[in-house]
């Protein structure tokens, strides 16, 4: 019964829910209608509901009358009443939410129970959203913990309950620095958690293959959003991490494995994956696969590895069309394309919806690039802005400029530039024309079978080819179909044309780079010997850094330019230079290369697999990583001659990055023997330098160019020669193996590991240059570091989305790459800070943070943040006073602070108090003299080079008593403190109150510097023999007249021997580390429901 109230209760509350959650999103319009609830003399309304028409309105009224108002009577206070409502109206708002989530789940009556208890048990802000949940079992030693495992966007959570003792563990995926899959004889198959100081243990899951690919998944997608900001803004799904569920990170998954395995744009979204079969002609048989589609394109791939693949751009397509349905073809749809080609696919489920799909976003693609047709149709016609006229395979392209605007134009030169200055050979041209003429037949026998476009059929039969090298003639025209350049060259008519306008003539540091870098370019090679060469090579770097400024220039991206100019034209090789950066080299140029380091990663472990006699033998692969961190970059043109290094170029435009990892196995086993005897690093690099400059290519015209960073040894000893073709044989045949899910399974593993690589850097950096500037232990200031970073975290998980770049930039010095903002600031301040002074603390803490903001930014790093830090832990006196002086003057302290306009109203601050004072044994004491004396050796010992702090008017000190009294309270000697800085008070306001009386605070300085006059003629100190003339209990005071200086203040308080003792005592941030660690989640999670409820000012109501 109680059950179907609740359903029928959800219903009925169900539009109110959803225009209760419009009010709380900050980017939604605001309704015309609204329902405000205003306590009687408060100037804040909040928002209850909202409507977009009165009759939507009524509603909501109607439905808060029925189920709402009436149970108000109960209460007796405003403010209850306040609470209660807004307290039901998230309540509303959070179980509509968790329903919404929990339909998306296969169970969603368990999921919401689940979300339920996590949010009991954890604590989290409701922006803490659940992904998925699982039972499981956490070893401790060989003790397992039974217990639920949950997964949430920035957590992995256990809760255990078992014999009554309970387990909590929260384990930020930031902090993982290690995700794997191990077993031993005590453990059955385990998941195993390393983080910096610990190792957790889970298993027994029903589903574990599950378990680890969704863990693998968050953790990878929780690092990049926090800590690669060079990726952040590039992916959209990384910006909206309470939206991830479970089925988005499974096609999170499934779209990066289809965009590298055809090596498509990063842009590209996997729409469908449909079982199929398709038609191969060159087998004459339906071949079984998986059609996969996308926003511009519809692949192929089928089942068993490397037999058949297709890529067809929907730019390239002409029809989409159903067939008749047969027993013998059920469910055909043919795709035509503009080369005279048909695709046939059947045993498409869904067939209906499929093509209606297609044909939509066909019609977009085409509205998006419209195409131009010859008379026959079925020739496109792409205008370029490049060169001439000139055909490709069955592609022409033509450009609009006349003769004579082509002989104007800036790209002076419109074909590759082999042809244009050719090699003179050590081979007889008949014997290199002949091996050109076999290789070129049979790659027109394959053209005339398999198709010659980019929609061509691709297969075992071509990746042979490929192996063989392809033929001068055709190079540049297959890579550019290979790698799908071709595409972007005929989608973007005149866009490297106006690139190249926009940015000749700009001169900034990457132009600067790239011209030093011009003539580095192969110098060796005749074609970059003269200008026509190295002009080409200019324009398309500053074109493309002015089209990425993101990546903007790097180095190696001048050799890779020049290669592909040799052999392609110029605007082909921009967009085949487009092709390398973007897509099939993801994230290799840019500031930190995350991409090269994570494949260099992956390849120790691919040596690890497939040569462990090798990685024994060399137990620290770093030299291998050294040397092979190039391969991957340059893409070995740097490292073996160039005839012999385009052949590995062949390979990579159509195996994308297994070709140079299959390549780099093949390098090392053919050295193996060699490099297992070598004694040093030195030697192993030595060998496999010589190993690779000693590749030839037997079918190469042109003579040797050798490599730009080769190494030679003294001997003369001839060394023997291998062929390029035979060596990349053998990396098929032995190595080729690796299949593109393996490969981005492994990149996924070592992406984790070389961005906590990087941060370990970081941290280490940071406190190797913090550590001799601080008193603080390097123990204690590891952990420092690990809360300050954990704050800046902490905020990204759960603010708005905002500029993380201003707060977490890696381009910066190593101490200011993590920098936190006021709020942040204070949150610390209040967990860390030795000085407790009760409700001003957080005053206290907004002062500390305009005080060390050198550069007004509103954001601090680390290391200003430690030395404060450390002069309240460990700074004599003399330095925590002048701190604390500084933190009640600009600018510090501003006309505007919270706390700063409080009159002075406390009956100790006085200025008719005596200054002798009797003491338990009947003694007394006259503070003048003491005084008088402090502040001449004071003033003597000053530092002379020491910037003078400016003197303190009466409003700053006013702030600073009050903050002084309440840093006393609730210490062991709070009476005997109070008593001290009383008697201190009194003092500075005489001083002061002299101050006033003379004519400037220069003579009254100068007064208290000379000697010491007799009691009788003291004019600062009245003599308390005497009564005092016109005392009065205040008297008003001009702000700017009234000043002390910080002298003064450090004089009086020396005076008293309670207050020395209490800024003089040792202090240790042990404690507070230790509870910083357990409560900054919990003071957090308070702050952010503190903002999340909902209030509108009067003004905006």
């Amino acid at each position: 019964m109680w059950t179907e109230q609740r359903q029928r209760w959800r219903r009925a509350a169900g539009r109110l829910v959803g225009a209760l959650d419009a009010v709380l999103d900050s980017s939604a319009r605001v309704a015309p209608f609204r329902i405000l609830l205003q306590v009687p003399g408060s100037q804040v309304y909040s928002p209850i509901a909202c409507g977009a028409t009165l009759e939507e309105i009524n509603q909501h009224w109607d439905w808060l009358e029925q189920n709402l108002l009436h149970t108000l009577s109960v209460f007796d206070n405003k403010d209850d009443i306040a609470s209660f409502v807004k307290g039901k109206v998230k309540a509303l708002i959070a179980e509509e939410a968790s329903s919404r989530l929990a339909e998306q789940e296969e169970e969603p009556e368990k999921f919401r129970e689940a979300l339920v208890k996590f949010a009991a048990r954890f604590n989290f802000p409701e922006a803490e959203k659940l992904v998925t949940y699982y039972s499981c079992c956490c070893w401790k030693g060989r003790v397992p913990r039974q217990g639920w495992l949950y997964l949430s966007i920035n957590h992995l959570c256990f809760y255990s309950f078992f014999l009554g003792k309970e387990l909590k563990l929260v384990i930020p995926w930031v902090d993982i620095q290690k995700l794997e899959r191990t077993s031993n004889v005590f453990l059955t198959d385990t998941i195993r958690i390393t983080t910096q100081n610990k190792e957790r243990d889970f298993s027994m899951f029903l589903n574990l293959d599950e378990v680890f690919r969704i863990m693998e998944q968050l953790a990878d997608v929780t690092l990049r959003r926090l800590l690669d900001n060079e990726v952040f803004d590039l992916d959209p799904d990384l910006q909206e991490p309470s939206q991830i569920t479970k089925r988005d990170l499974e096609a999170r998954a499934q779209n990066e494995f289809f965009r590298a395995f055809f090596r498509l744009p990063r842009k590209e979204k996997l729409r469908a994956v449909v079982d199929c079969a398709l038609w191969t002609p060159f087998s004459r048989c339906h071949t079984a696969g998986r059609m996969f589609t996308s926003d511009s394109y519809i692949c192929f791939a089928s089942r068993e590895d490397g037999r058949c693949t297709v890529v067809l751009p929907l730019r390239e397509v002409v029809s989409i069309e159903k067939m008749e349905d047969t027993s013998l073809l059920p469910n055909p749809i043919i795709v035509s394309i503009r080369s005279k080609m048909a695709f046939q696919f059947i045993e498409l489920r869904d067939r209906e919806g499929l093509v209606e799909s297609l044909l939509a976003r066909l019609k977009q693609v085409h509205a998006d690039h419209p195409v131009r047709y010859d008379d026959d149709m079925t020739t496109p016609v792409f205008y370029s802005s490049m060169c001439g006229d000139h055909k490709f395979g069955d592609l022409e392209m033509v450009s609009p400029q006349s003769s004579e605007e082509s002989e104007k134009s800036p790209l002076p030169c419109p074909e590759s530039l082999t042809p244009v200055f050719p090699q003179s050979g050590s081979q007889s041209p008949d014997s290199h024309l002949s091996r050109e003429q076999i290789k070129v037949s049979l790659w027109n026998d394959h053209f005339s079978e398999y198709g010659r476009t980019v929609c061509m059929f691709r297969t075992e039969k071509i990746r042979k080819l490929v192996a063989m090298g392809i033929p001068e003639a055709l190079r540049g025209r297959l890579w550019l179909l290979f790698s799908d350049a071709v595409t972007d060259l005929g989608s973007n008519p005149g866009y490297y044309g106006k690139l190249v306008e926009e940015s000749l003539g700009r001169c900034c540091l990457v132009t600067e780079e790239i011209e030093r870098d011009l003539h580095r370019s192969l110098p060796e090679h005749p074609a970059f010997q003269n200008e026509t060469g190295i002009a080409a090579l200019r324009r398309v770097l500053t074109a493309y850094a002015h089209r990425n400024p993101r990546i903007g220039y790097c180095q190696s991206m001048n050799i890779l330019t020049s290669v592909l100019l040799l052999y392609a034209k110029e605007e082909e090789a921009f967009w085949l230079l487009v092709a390398v950066c973007e897509r099939m080299l993801p994230d290799y140029f840019n500031h930190r290369v995350i991409g090269a380091q994570v494949d260099q990663s992956v390849f120790e472990e691919l040596i690890k697999e497939h040569l462990p006699e090798l990685a024994e033998h060399m137990n620290d692969l770093s030299a291998l990583a050294s040397v092979s961190l190039s391969w991957f970059l340059t893409l070995f043109l740097s490292i073996m001659p160039l005839e012999s290094a385009v052949n590995v170029m062949d390979c990579f435009f159509y195996d994308g990055i297994k070709a140079i990892f299959q390549l780099g196995l093949a390098v090392l086993e053919a050295t193996a023997e060699e490099l297992c005897s070598s004694k040093d690093d030195g030697q192993a690099l030595m060998i496999l330098s010589r190993f690779l400059d000693h590749i030839k290519n037997e079918d190469s015209p042109g003579p040797s160019i050798g490599s730009h960073h080769a190494f030679f040894s003294d001997d003369q000893e001839p060394y023997p020669v291998t062929d390029i073709a035979d060596l990349i044989r053998d990396s098929y045949e032995k190595f080729g193996d690796q299949s593109v899910e393996h490969i981005e399974h492994l990149r996924c593993k070592h992406r984790i590991r070389v961005l906590q690589g990087h941060e370990d850097t970081t941290r280490q950096n940071v406190l190797r240059v913090v550590i001799p500037e601080v008193s603080i232990s390097p123990e204690d200031l590891e952990e420092l570091y690990d809360l300050f970073k954990r704050e800046h975290m902490l905020s990204c998980y759960w603010a708005q989305p905002g500029p993380v770049a201003l707060r977490h930039d890696p381009s910066r010095p190593y101490a200011e790459q993590y920098r936190i903002d006021a709020r942040q600031f204070t949150r610390l301040f209040l967990l860390l800070s030795p000085w407790t002074c009760g409700a001003h603390t957080e005053i206290l803490a907004e002062r500390t943070f305009r005080l060390l903001d050198d550069n007004v930014d509103q954001l601090l790093e680390f290391r200003a943040f430690t030395s404060c830090l450390d002069i309240m832990y460990n700074g004599e006196m003399n330095e925590k006073i002048k701190l604390l002086y500084r933190l009640h003057i600009p600018p510090a302290l501003t006309e505007n602070d919270r706390d700063s306009q409080s009159p002075l109203k406390n009956p100790l601050l006085s200025t008719s108090r005596p200054l002798v004072f009797g003491k338990p044994n009947g003694d007394t004491v006259d503070y003048r003299k003491q005084l008088k004396q402090m502040i001449r050796d004071l003033a003597k010992e000053k530092d002379k080079t020491e910037k003078e702090l400016p003197k303190m008017s009466q409003r700053e000190f006013i702030q600073f008593c009050k903050t002084l009294y309440s840093m006393f309270h609730e210490d062991p000697e709070e009476n005997e403190l109070y008593q001290a800085i009383a008697t201190v008070t009194t003092l500075l306001l005489q001083i002061g109150e002299v101050g006033q009386r003379g004519s400037s605070s220069q003579e009254c300085s100068e007064e208290l510097q000379a000697p010491a006059p007799s009691p009788d003629q003291d004019s600062i100190f009245v003599d308390p023999g005497k009564p005092v003339q016109d005392a009065q209990p205040f008297p008003e005071v001009v702000e700017g007249v009234w000043t002390v200086s910080l002298e003064h203040i450090l004089a009086s308080l020396l005076t008293e021997q309670s207050l020395v003792n209490f800024f003089e005592k040792p202090l240790d941030i042990k404690p507070k580390l230790e509870n910083a660690k357990i409560n900054q989640y919990n003071l957090n999670n308070l702050e952010m429901s503190r903002h999340l409820q909902p209030e509108l000012k009067l003004g905006n109501a």
